[in-house]
């Protein structure tokens, strides 16, 4: 069935996280608005909640008080769902000078591991050990400025060491730095708390520390994950979806590689009209840093390819383990080959309803628009990786046309 209204986008979780974090750099009354209501949110809120920060919501705004600081340990029991729990560590070693953090978890993707935080810390003066699970973070007196090379961008990195940084004696500069729209994002409200920065969105960052910050009022930018979520929903159902309160110039590679496969975009001040059309062609993809194919809409865009005319090929080249949704789209009838770090898709006129399970956040996503095209009822089971990510996805499809609900197991 055709997807066809309208859908309001929700803010980013990737941003919101390492602004959440931000706000442990200082005390005081921060309020964040466009905040996600997300389980990720949640859990960083329980990491913060336990180091001493108290909260007041509204609406789709929340205070966030950060005066009490009373620990500096988050605890395996929080920390294990998520990935970017580690996004305390630098804050909590910038303003207390120690952190115990429970080393991470998260989507069962691939190993991502946290080596290029640890050692940035260490050219910055920081005492850093693993002791049972956990990483053991000290500083004499304070932080210093260091310049910091990265094998390879990490988002999460750049945004630790940046908040790290903001008040050390002294220059940081991070070269290789990530240059995603959550890092700019980041160092927007550090720079409104009053940081000293420059150069977030290239792959160069240079920061001065300074001796205070102060809280602030700071806005999120939209989801560009759940924008380009909603431009396959419409591109694979063949509908018409306005997307409200979006930034396309996040997500230009993806609406790039909508257009090569037939679909129409358009811009319309913050909004994005999206038309799927009646033949969807096939197209290549391969997962990059930004400004690439994001790697969070691969699993995505392969649901699309699954009923595209011909063979596409979709090249994953940040995670090793990122086609775990394969052998469930299988189940549904589709024909993917997988050869090393590359899928190889053969698209089909149908897919059938099965019932299938979700294995990560975006693999969650990949089934919900497979379902949403295929002949019968698809039952997918441990949805609750979909709600990591995406607030209130069933209900907004639904809104749009689609036939889908919530059963409790």
């Amino acid at each position: 069935m055709p997807l066809k209204g309208e859908v309001t986008i929700s803010g980013s979780k990737n941003a919101a996280l390492p602004i959440l974090s931000a706000c442990l750099l200082t005390g005081g009354w921060h309020t964040l608005d466009n905040i996600p209501k997300l389980k990720d949110i949640w859990t960083i809120k329980e990491i913060l909640s336990n180091l001493g920060a108290a909260f007041e919501e509204s609406g789709q705004s929340l205070k966030v008080n950060t005066d009490n600081l009373n620990s500096h340990i988050a605890p395996y029991a929080l920390v294990k769902t998520m990935r970017a729990s580690i996004l305390a560590l630098g804050p909590l070693l910038s303003r207390l000078g120690k952190a115990k953090i429970s080393l991470p978890g998260g989507c069962a993707i691939g190993a991502r591991p946290i080596d290029l935080h640890l050692k940035g810390l260490s050219l910055m003066g920081a005492d850093i050990n693993l002791e049972h699970g956990y990483v053991v973070a000290n500083v004499d007196k304070k932080l210093r400025g260091a310049d910091i090379f990265f094998d390879i961008p990490t988002v999460t990195g750049t945004e630790n060491l940046m908040m790290a940084a903001v008040k050390a004696d002294g220059i940081t500069t991070l070269h290789n730095a990530a240059k995603e729209p959550e890092v700019v994002d980041l160092a927007n409200m550090l720079k409104r708390m009053g940081a000293k920065m420059n150069g977030a969105g290239t792959d160069t960052i240079t920061i001065t520390g300074v001796k205070e910050l102060y809280p602030v009022r700071y806005a999120i930018i939209p989801d560009r994950i759940e924008t380009g979520t909603f431009l396959i929903a419409a591109a694979i159902t063949k509908g018409k979806v306005r997307i409200k309160g979006c930034n396309g110039d996040h997500i230009e590679a993806i609406i790039e590689k909508l257009l090569d496969i037939g679909t129409e975009i358009e811009k319309e001040g913050e909004d994005l009209v999206a038309i799927g059309h009646h033949t969807i062609k096939s197209a290549d993809i391969k997962t990059m840093p930004f400004p690439g194919f994001p790697t969070d809409m691969q699993a995505q865009f392969m649901a699309l390819m699954c009923i595209a005319d011909g063979w596409s090929v979709i090249r994953e080249a940040i995670f090793e383990n990122r086609f775990m949704h394969v052998s469930e789209l299988r189940r549904m009838g589709a024909d993917i080959k997988i050869n090393g770090g590359q899928a190889l898709v053969s698209g089909k006129r149908h897919l059938s309803g099965a019932q299938v399970m979700a294995t990560d956040l975006r693999a969650s996503a990949s089934l919900v628009l497979a379902g949403l095209v295929a002949k019968g009822k698809t039952e997918i089971l441990r949805v609750y990786h979909l709600d990591r990510g995406y607030e209130d996805l069933d209900l907004k499809l639904s809104l749009l046309g689609s036939k889908i609900w919530r059963e409790k197991q």
